[in-house]
This record gives C-alpha cells, structure tokens and sequence, in this order.
C-alpha cells in the first residue's frame, strides 16, 4: 500500500512510503481508502510542532479525517464489503481514567490517550487501513464524494452537544447563534445551527471567494465587520468560536447576551498578550449566569449525530465546501496554503 507518513519532531518531513498492506486483526475491518482531509492539525505535524509515531518507530501514517470503503469484515459485524465508512480518531487510554472507563474518551483526564494519525496510533492516509469494528461509523452511500467531511463535523455535532447540555440547566429556547470563522469546522457548525432552525449568523474575515456565498446558500447571514460591533447588532443567544484569535475570543466573550453560551473550538497560538479587563468580564458573565466551555475531539455519539447532518444536508452545498481535490501523487499541493482554500482533500484513489 501507498501512505503518507512523517517523522513528527522534523520539519519537511512528509513523503509517501510503498508499505506493507495491512493485515486485519481480530474484529477489524480491512478498509480501501478513499480520501484523506487536510487541516490545521496535520500542517502542524508536517512542520515538525506537534504529533507522536506509534511506540518504537520513528514515523507515524497521518491523516485523521478518513473516508473508505469496506473491503473485508468480519461475519457477524453488521458490516459488510462496499459499506462507506470513516474511522473514530480517538481511542481511550489504557489506564483507564475514571472519563475513558464509562466510554467518554473525549474527556479523557490524564491524557493517555491515542489518536490515529495525531498521536500513538497510525492515521488513515493509506490507500487501505484497518479499523476495530466498534471504532467504524458507516456513512450513507450517498456520502462517496463528500464523506471525508464526517471527522469535522464530528467535532461541531460535539460543540452543539456541549451548548445544549449547559443551556439545558434551565429554560434554553435559543433563537440565533453567531459562528466566528468560516472555514470547515465554522461553516459546518453553521449548517447544524441552520438544521435545528436557528437564525444563523457566520463571521469571517474573507470578503470575496467562496466564503459568503457558502454561507448565504445556507441561508444565513455573512458578516466582516469586528466581533464586538456583530455581537451588539445580532444579539446572539449561542456564540460558537472557530477562529482561535485571542481578540475575536474575548470580544465575543465581552459582549454576550444574558444567559449567553460560547463554545470554544478554535485553538489559539501561545505567547502573544492581549489587555483585557479581567474584572469587567468576570463581572459580566457571573451576572448574566453566562457560560464559556472548551470543546475538542467528539465521542462515538458525535459521529452519529454528524453522520446524520451530513445525510440531511444539501450534497451541492458540501461539496462545494471542498474547494480542493488532490491526487495522492500530488500530495504536496494539499498542505499549501491558498488564499481561496475552504477544506483540502487528499484523493486516495480514484473514484
């Protein structure tokens, strides 16, 4: 098999290795790969900042926003060859940890966990992989050219969960919700803020390109104006933050609603200071019983609930939210940045 691997702790490392075909263990699946997603995460890998190879190797197989086909599964499975699937990220640490030993792995407490192509665990940019049957998620088949969309939006269906649950602390009948940042995870927080029938409100940077029109096509509104200025015009009930700038984060923070949820997803860069007053802020979301919770990773559950979205969602749309389809041969083009880029694909084979 063909498959991108690089040394984590080495910049300029990525190549794509001829390596053996994988031999599924005991309830595995043997998976043909399809397609592989770029993001954030895996251009930090590649340039050197952050991943971990499996124990006594020195490479790790990237890519954790998997899409691939069933080739064999084991009788009784409730999989058979040709389903479309997608691989959990995420596996609970061996400990375990009181939040991994009732199945919340996302939340797990030590940090011992594994990832697949982030850290400890091969990833799924292979032109086959092998995946425990319990950690497969089968997708519509209607999902082929958008599917590898799933693990982003895993990450949404996850945020959404977190709002909802901490709304549900007392009457939620939230009616707008504002989401800082249109890229992938931005725009497809939107999409699940549009399905469950909220005005939906989408803040970027970007004034042309596909940006605005991807989230007028949802039916929402795009704006580019400071957060602050779009918090106090839209008012929002829900605030969902995937942007990771410190001054988007605090502005939106500052200017929240009574009652008032912001989730963050975006990661933001270490070293840089930003004034901000600390006692008017603390003041304001104790008085306003406002709450602010991280987000990150999703749980079994997650997937679920985005493969769902996904299935309900205009296929035109998402399609149009990868902007980028790289033949694996080409690999190097995928990890470019382009002023224009929404999602990046990385074609396994074609199809």
């Amino acid at each position: 098999m063909q498959a991108l691997t690089v040394a984590p702790d080495r910049k300029n490392s990525l190549r794509l290795d001829t390596l053996p075909d994988p031999e599924p263990g005991e309830g595995e699946l043997l998976v043909d790969g399809l397609a592989v997603g770029v993001c954030g995460t895996d251009l930090e890998i590649v340039s050197g900042g952050h991943g971990a190879p499996p124990p006594d190797r020195e490479r790790l197989v990237i890519g954790h926003e998997s899409l691939g086909r069933v080739r064999q599964a084991p009788p009784d499975s409730g999989w058979v060859p040709g389903d479309l699937v997608v691989g959990v990220v995420r596996r609970p640490d061996p400990v375990p940890c009181g939040a991994c030993a009732h199945g919340y792995f996302d939340m797990c407490r030590n940090g011992m966990f594994t990832e697949r192509g982030i850290k400890g665990l091969d990833g799924y940019a292979s032109t086959s992989w092998t995946v425990e049957a319990d950690y497969a998620v089968r997708l519509d088949p209607g999902l082929e050219h958008v599917g590898v969309l799933m693990e982003p939006a895993t990450v949404v269906a996850k945020a959404w969960d977190q709002v909802e649950r901490i709304g549900g602390r007392s009457w939620f009948a939230p009616h707008s919700v504002l989401v800082t940042g249109a890229g992938p995870i931005g725009l497809l927080a939107a999409l699940l803020g549009r399905q469950r029938g909220l005005e939906v409100h989408v803040l970027d940077r970007a004034e042309s390109g596909p940006k605005p029109e991807l989230v007028r096509r949802l039916g929402a509104e795009y704006h580019c104006e400071d957060a602050e200025r779009v918090m106090e015009r839209v008012r929002p009930d829900v605030v969902i933050e995937a942007t990771g700038a410190a001054p988007v984060v605090f502005g939106v923070m500052s200017a929240m609603d009574p009652y008032g949820v912001l989730c963050l997803t975006g990661l933001s860069p270490a070293g840089r200071t930003l004034e901000v007053d600390a006692g008017y802020l603390n003041r304001e979301l104790v008085l306003d019983n406002s709450a602010v919770v991280g987000s990150v990773n999703a749980n079994r559950r997650h997937y679920a609930a985005a493969a769902a979205a996904l299935a309900e969602a205009d296929r035109g749309w998402l399609d149009a939210l990868i902007t980028r389809r790289v033949p694996l041969e080409s690999f190097a083009q995928a990890f470019e940045r382009r002023p224009d880029d929404v999602k990046t694909v990385i074609e396994l084979t074609r199809h």
